[in-house]
């Protein structure tokens, strides 16, 4: 798995470089719109790679309680999917008590293990359901905006 994250941030390194050399330079809005076409065909691709890297490993175990179900590309977004065993907790408790402790250490960890695909406009959506019910407990919808505090070291 750290080879595949190794080499999918490899990619989106060295796909930034090549883009940046070759993109013009120029304050001609119609260049410019090019350019950013090419930019977001590239990312389409190495998301793209990623979705596939990442399903050839599913399910896969993340702790006692957490499987790693689904990857999916929507549009420059991609979606992790995740099933949750809440035990003898009602999927509204399970909401209702564990939203923001949730919502604090997914931002904080993609925040520090993402930055790549955030700096490549490459957004980052978590999807936690409950494993019994398969109801959708949390999303969390992550872009390089949401770690601007956690990157100056302000969170």
């Amino acid at each position: 798995m750290n080879k595949i994250i190794a080499f999918l941030l490899f990619v989106i390194s060295t796909s930034s470089l090549f883009a940046e050399n070759n993109l013009p330079a120029t304050s001609d809005p119609v260049m410019k719109e090019k350019a950013d076409k090419q930019m977001k065909l590239q990312n389409r691709m190495v998301l793209n790679s990623a979705v596939e890297a990442y399903a050839k490993n599913l399910p896969q175990k993340v702790d006692k309680y957490t499987t790693f179900t689904k990857v999916e590309a929507k549009d420059l977004t991609l979606v992790r999917t995740y099933e949750i065993n809440t035990g003898s907790k009602s999927d509204q408790a399970v909401q209702n008590e564990d939203r923001s402790r949730m919502h604090d250490a997914v931002k904080y960890g993609v925040c520090t293990t993402s930055k790549r695909f955030l700096d490549s406009d490459i957004n980052l959506s978590y999807v936690y359901k409950s494993a019994k019910s398969k109801v959708e407990l949390f999303r969390f919808d992550i872009s390089a905006k949401d770690c601007a505090n956690i990157w100056a070291g302000l969170e």
